[in-house]
């Protein structure tokens, strides 16, 4: 008896923990796999001494603030839509109030090259024209508006009320490992700024993204060489050899800096220039304080002079945001 007893308490216990364990293992079960977003939203802001671009200053070499807003729509992992837009204080000869960009596209992704494709549109709302100086035609004898003819700027350069416009525009970036990227850009405008010169611009850009340090601030490097082509002018930038209108000079442009990130926030450091003598530089920018007589092109035959497409250091500190990995 006292065996069978034994036995039975050995069955009972044994029974027991298989089924314990067989229970256990019912137990766990996997969570549910979160549901997939496909929405998103980027945000920011930035300050920066200087807005430069493409070699050019769009604010007199003074500071300038930025902000935008990018709604997005993920497909898959491989295919975002969005649209855009984004504001910049600038300083543009005819007054305008401001820059302000809307823009939109797709970004397609196939394995370590990510694409960019899409159009851009460069706003610039509340300008003046500037042409003045007695004028009631311009050289090829096309009638002045009222404005253009009452507006005269200091030093006789001329800028039309509207220079808006806008640009369709390709980007491809390799990522060759965690540390370096490159990017080929390509931009073109049948109408830049609204001269009616076409415009085209090209460039490449090398980034270097150093680990992260154990503070949690990262380093990047990064440098870009751009090239900048235009076509013709209408005969309201015209000069007395080129009635029509005038070639704007084609040039280069490049710009190296170095990084630092932490967190959302990013501090870039950059010194940019171009080729553009100082000549040219006025004929294509219309600048409002250029001046001198003995910078004389062919285009330019004020001979005033402009600073604005020379060397720049350019500080400029942002912060960027997405609702998905900060807002959560």
């Amino acid at each position: 008896m006292k065996k069978l007893a034994l036995l039975a308490t050995a069955l009972a216990m044994i029974s027991s923990s298989a089924m314990a364990a067989d229970m256990a293992v019912k137990a766990v079960k996997a969570p549910p796999p979160a549901p997939f977003d496909p929405w998103d939203v980027a945000f920011g802001a930035g300050i920066m001494s200087d807005y430069i671009f493409r070699g050019v200053t769009q604010s007199n070499h003074n500071p300038s603030v930025s902000a935008y807003f990018e709604p997005r729509y993920n497909v898959n992992k491989d295919l975002q839509l969005y649209v855009g837009v984004a504001g910049e204080s600038i300083s543009f000869p005819n007054r305008a109030a401001a820059e302000i960009d809307v823009y939109g596209g797709i970004r397609p992704t196939f394995g370590a090259f990510a694409f960019d494709i899409g159009v851009w549109g460069y706003l610039y709302p509340g300008g003046t024209c500037y042409y003045g100086g007695g004028a009631v035609t311009d050289f090829s004898g096309k009638a002045l508006s009222a404005d253009c003819i009452a507006n005269t700027l200091t030093n006789l350069n001329v800028m039309k009320k509207d220079v808006s416009f806008f640009e369709v525009y390709g980007k491809v970036t390799y990522t060759i490992n965690d540390n370096w990227a490159f990017t080929l850009n390509e931009y073109y405008s049948p109408n830049f700024l609204n001269t009616g010169a076409w415009g085209n611009y090209t460039s490449i850009i090398g980034k270097y993204t150093a680990p992260t340090f154990s503070s949690g601030v990262g380093m990047y490097v990064s440098g870009e060489f751009g090239r900048q082509w235009f076509g013709t002018s209408d005969s309201f930038y015209g000069v007395p050899a080129f009635p029509g209108g005038i070639k704007y000079a084609d040039y280069n442009t490049w710009n190296i800096g170095i990084g630092f990130t932490y967190k959302v926030f990013t501090l870039d450091l950059r010194y940019s220039d171009t080729d553009m003598s100082k000549g040219d530089c006025n004929a294509f920018t219309s600048d409002y304080t250029a001046g001198g007589t003995t910078n004389v092109t062919p285009i330019n035959p004020s001979g005033l002079g402009s600073n604005w497409c020379g060397a720049a250091g350019i500080a400029k500190l942002s912060v960027d945001l997405t609702a998905a990995s900060n807002l959560k």
